[in-house]
């Protein structure tokens, strides 16, 4: 049996407070406001989009499967009655999620201890120290996003 989880956005503090002077900069194509900088990432996979250089509405979407894949996922949560802030998870795929987060999280710990200025680290620990975040991290970078 797989459970499922209704799980809610909350608000970044440190990007609402960068956001907080562009809320004179925001456009209502959408049912919340989205500000200009959230226009230049892919609205389903948040990956970089190309700078347009003509006229028209600007790229939303990186490609055709995202644009489907945000097109099934309304549709799925318009099924469900859920808000736009709301997302809907097997608890597999949370417990994965954090379990590649704590992994971080103590790699993060770990470097922070090992690049302690008062034990004068070499070249060799920040070489290894990267390494090792750059492994920790990894994993939540491959993942790819999927409704």
């Amino acid at each position: 049996m797989a459970y499922l989880f209704v799980m809610t956005k909350q608000p970044d503090q440190k990007a609402h407070a960068d956001q907080s002077d562009q809320t004179s900069k925001t456009e209502s194509n959408t049912q919340t406001p989205v500000t200009i900088q959230d226009h230049l990432k892919c609205r389903w996979c948040r990956s970089p989009l190309p700078a347009s250089s003509g006229a028209g509405r600007p790229r939303e979407f990186c490609s055709q499967a995202c644009r489907q894949w945000d097109w099934v996922a309304r549709q799925r949560a318009s099924e469900l009655a859920l808000s736009e802030d709301e997302l809907v998870i097997t608890r597999t795929e949370r417990d994965k999620l954090r379990d590649q987060i704590f992994v971080l999280r103590c790699a993060v710990q770990d470097v922070e201890q090992d690049l302690d200025p008062s034990i004068d680290p070499t070249t060799r620990d920040y070489k290894a120290a990267l390494s090792w975040l750059l492994d920790a991290a990894r994993p939540l970078v491959q993942e790819q996003s999927q409704p």
